[in-house]
C-alpha cells in the first residue's frame, strides 16, 4: 500500500509539474518569436529609404520603386522598402531642412529646391556632378488643360488673360509647378520679342485671372478636373496627360507654341545617410533612374526621358512645342530663384495676398 501510495504521490507530483513545464516552454517560444520579430523589424527598418518628392510623381515613383526593388533584390539578395512622400516641391524641401522629414533621397521639381538643402549643409556641394545629366533624370514642361471642345479658344499664353478666362495653377510660394508657371509665362513674352516691362504686366494680368492657388500640382488638378473650377489648368505635361487620360470625355490638352524646359533634380541627402548600408541603397536607387528600364517607365508616365534613344522611341507621346531653357530668362536656375522668388523679387511685385 505504501509503495502504491508513493507511486501515486509521485505521479501526482509529475502531473503538477506538467503545467509549469508547458508554461516554460510556451514562454521560451514566445521569447524566441519576439526576438525573431524584432530582428525582422530591425532588418526591415535598416533596408528602408525615404524618397521625398514633389506633388504629381506618386504614380511614377510607385512604378519605379517596384522595378528597382525587384532588380536590386535579384542582384544583391536584399529586399528594400521604399517610402514616398509627396507635396509642393518648395514645401517638401523646407520639411527636409527643418528635419520634419528625414529624407534619404530627394526628387524635387527644381534644381534650386535641391540646392536649398545643399546651402544648409544637408547635401554635399557639387551634388549635380554625382549623377548623369547634372542629376536630372528627365525633363518636362508646362502645358494647358482645357474643357472638352476648348470653349474659351485657348491656344497661346495671351489667351489666358482674355475676358473672363479663369486659370487654375498652384501657389508659386509652395509649389514647383507654381514657380514654373511664373517662369514659363515670363519667358513666353520675353523669348518672343517682348520686354521685361511687358512680361511683368502680363504676369500681373495672369495672376488676376487665377481662380485658385492650390498648395501643389495634384491639388490644382483636383480643383480643375474634379471640382470643375476654372477654364484652363496650367500644369506639368505629365499631369496633363494623366488628367486627360482619366477623363477624355471632359478634358483635352493644348500645347502652347512655347514653354519652359523644366529640369526636376535628384540627390541623396548626405546628412541623413550616416549608415553605410542605407547610403548604398540610396545611391543605387538614384542611379537606377538613369537605366534603360527606368527611362522607359519615365516616358510611359509622361515625363521626357534624357536618354536620347528612348526619347526618340517615345517622340509621339509628347506634343510639339518649342522649349526654352532657364538661361533664356536668367543666368541659371539659382539666378532665376533670386530674380523671381527671393524677397522683393518679381513675385512679390505682382502676387496678390491670396498667394501668401
Amino acid at each position: 500500500m505504501l509503495d502504491s501510495a508513493n507511486r501515486l504521490s509521485g505521479q501526482g507530483r509529475w502531473r503538477l509539474r506538467l503545467p509549469w513545464l508547458n508554461l516554460l516552454g510556451l514562454a521560451a517560444v514566445f521569447v524566441a518569436a519576439t526576438l525573431v520579430t524584432a530582428k525582422n523589424l530591425q532588418g526591415s527598418a535598416a533596408n528602408e529609404i525615404l524618397n521625398v518628392s514633389y506633388d504629381p510623381t506618386r504614380e511614377l515613383y510607385g512604378a519605379l520603386d517596384t522595378q528597382f526593388i525587384a532588380e536590386y533584390q535579384k542582384q544583391t539578395g536584399i529586399r528594400l522598402h521604399i517610402k514616398q512622400s509627396h507635396g509642393g516641391s518648395s514645401r517638401q524641401a523646407r520639411s527636409v531642412i527643418d528635419g520634419s522629414q528625414k529624407a534619404d533621397v530627394v526628387t524635387l521639381a527644381l534644381p534650386t529646391d535641391v540646392e536649398a538643402l545643399a546651402k544648409r549643409g544637408l547635401i554635399a556641394a557639387g551634388w549635380q556632378a554625382r549623377l548623369p545629366n547634372n542629376s536630372v533624370p528627365y525633363t518636362s514642361t508646362l502645358v494647358f488643360v482645357v474643357r472638352k471642345g476648348n470653349p474659351k479658344a485657348i491656344h497661346d499664353w495671351p489667351d489666358l488673360i482674355k475676358g473672363d478666362v479663369a486659370v487654375v495653377t498652384p501657389n508659386p510660394r509652395t509649389s514647383g509647378n507654381g514657380k514654373l508657371s511664373v517662369l514659363a509665362a515670363w519667358g513666353a513674352v520675353t523669348t518672343r520679342g517682348g520686354s521685361a516691362a511687358q512680361a511683368l504686366a502680363y504676369l500681373k494680368a495672369l495672376f488676376q485671372h487665377v481662380a485658385v492657388f492650390d498648395a501643389g500640382a495634384r491639388g490644382a488638378a483636383t480643383s480643375f478636373a474634379v471640382e470643375k473650377i476654372g477654364d484652363v489648368h496650367l500644369t506639368w505635361e505629365n499631369e496633363a496627360l494623366r488628367e486627360v487620360a482619366a477623363d477624355k470625355d471632359e478634358l483635352e490638352i493644348v500645347y502652347p507654341p512655347v514653354s519652359i524646359r523644366a529640369e526636376p533634380a535628384v540627390a541623396w541627402v548626405d546628412a541623413n545617410l550616416k549608415d553605410r548600408k542605407t547610403a548604398t541603397y540610396a545611391k543605387a536607387y538614384l542611379e537606377y533612374l538613369f537605366s534603360d528600364a527606368a527611362q522607359e517607365t519615365i516616358a510611359k508616365f509622361g515625363y521626357r526621358p534624357v536618354d536620347s534613344k528612348i526619347a526618340a522611341k517615345y517622340v509621339t507621346r509628347f506634343g510639339a512645342i518649342k522649349l526654352f531653357p532657364v538661361t533664356a530668362i536668367a543666368k541659371d536656375w539659382d539666378d532665376a530663384r533670386e530674380k523671381f522668388f527671393a524677397d522683393n523679387g518679381i513675385l512679390d511685385a505682382i502676387a496678390p495676398a491670396k498667394t501668401n
